[in-house]
């Protein structure tokens, strides 16, 4: 046998192996208690990875987007809801009591003026018509009685009594001339005189009957007076009758009915209200407030707010002098010259007043502004990548812009309200 191979020394084991063997034994166990303790591992790095964004946050600041002071156009308005409603409204009533026939429309119905809206039951104030055509036509006949017969009768029996007259006294004359000759008696005399004292009775009587039936005379005048009374029957019958049929004082839009068939209606209660055709106006209570800033012929924007889509030129027209102490507002009215088709009366609107504007100037959003309603407003600005406090000073405000008379300049950089941002603190800031 091979002495070298007799001669090797028996085989011993491999000690790096033994080490990896032991390292990854040791792997394995530090892997065992991690995963045993996983959830608190997760907690740790969780903590430490938060830990790390605080620490960061606090160094550079949150990221806060910001607003950059610009030069434009301002329109300063005063924003009012309101409703729409003519300078005056008609409320429709009967003059009579009576009861309903026929309601002739409806309401929302558009009307011309003298058109029937109500019909009332007719049949007494016809009779009553016809009662007084026929003591009219009484009237005229004895006014014409009077012309035709009594004043000329009266005439002709004057006319006669007058000539019996004349006889009577000639008569009377010749028997004083045959007495004083002795030819006649005093008893034919006296008989004379008595036939010409009934002559000239007769006459006055005569007189009196052309003139009582002559223009002027009791008679005349009786008869004038039942005519002129027969006359003014009629006419009140024929009113009356008129009154059976309410119409329409004037074209508009009927907004309220309140009748019905059947309905008994007395004077003054109001069975429909119109609202006149023409001229359009918007009511709005304004906020006593703003009350310094509103002055007449203002001009104003202002939309339905069924047709939120649609606007509207307007002008104020009318402001209240005085003020409603329960609401703390004042009543503006707004003209509307141009009114659309689909306004109606009591819709509801929005208006905003213009009550300034300026051009080229100073603005910045009022989301901006702190204290904006106060004496003494401010502004978070930046300096150094820090918010700082700025006092500025207001002019004009609009919806959502604001003037800047002082406190800043063009491209300024200021912190809105609600970024949460506090005097101080560091900013990193997010330009538009």
């Amino acid at each position: 046998m091979d002495q070298r191979v007799m001669d090797q020394p028996a085989q011993q084991p491999d000690i790096r192996l033994l080490g990896a063997s032991k390292e990854a034994g040791g792997a394995r166990r530090v892997l065992g208690a991690l995963w045993s303790h996983r959830w608190f591992v997760l907690v740790a790095a969780i903590a430490t990875a938060v830990g790390m964004w605080q620490a960061t946050r606090i160094l550079i600041g949150p990221a806060v987007a910001v607003d950059i002071v610009r030069r434009g156009d301002l329109v300063q308005t005063v924003v009012a809801s309101g409703h729409v409603e003519t300078p005056y409204r008609v409320e429709i009533g009967s003059q009579i009591t009576g009861t309903v026939d026929e309601v002739l429309v409806d309401q929302g119905q558009a009307v011309v003026k003298g058109q029937a809206l109500i019909l009332l039951d007719s049949r007494e104030l016809k009779a009553a018509l016809v009662q007084a055509q026929g003591t009219l036509a009484q009237a005229e006949a004895r006014e014409r009685q009077l012309q035709e017969l009594t004043l000329p009768s009266a005439k002709e029996a004057l006319a006669q009594a007058q000539a019996v007259l004349l006889n009577a006294q000639h008569s009377y004359d010749r028997a004083t001339q045959l007495l004083n000759r002795g030819a006649q008696t005093h008893a034919a005399v006296d008989d004379a005189k008595k036939a010409l004292d009934v002559a000239r009775t007769l006459v006055r009587s005569a007189e009196l009957q052309v003139f009582t039936a002559s223009s002027g005379g009791s008679d005349a005048v009786m008869v004038d007076t039942q005519l002129a009374q027969a006359r003014a029957n009629l006419d009140s019958a024929a009113s009356r009758l008129a009154y059976a049929t309410i119409t329409a004082p004037r074209a508009g839009v009927l907004i309220s009915r309140a009748v019905e068939r059947g309905t008994v209606v007395q004077p003054g209660k109001a069975l429909m209200v119109l609202a006149p055709a023409g001229e359009t106006q918007l009511v709005i209570q304004l906020d006593e407030r703003n009350l310094g800033l509103i002055k007449l012929g203002q001009a104003a924007l202002a939309s339905a707010d069924a047709y939120p889509d649609g606007r509207m030129q307007a002008k104020v027209v009318y402001i209240n002098p005085g003020v409603d102490i329960a609401r703390a507002s004042v009543e503006v009215k707004l003209g509307v010259p141009e009114p659309p088709a689909y306004l109606r009366q009591d819709m509801t609107v929005s208006v905003d007043i213009e009550t300034a504007r300026r051009t080229d100037t100073l603005v910045v959003p009022v989301r901006d502004v702190h204290d904006a309603g106060t004496a003494s407003p401010w502004v978070l600005g930046l300096s150094k990548g820090r918010a700082v406090k700025r006092p500025v000073k207001l002019g004009l405000r609009g919806q959502s812009s604001v003037e800047i008379v002082d406190g800043l300049e063009a491209g300024d950089a200021v912190i809105p309200i609600g970024s949460g941002a506090v005097t101080g603190q560091r900013i990193r800031a997010i330009r538009p």
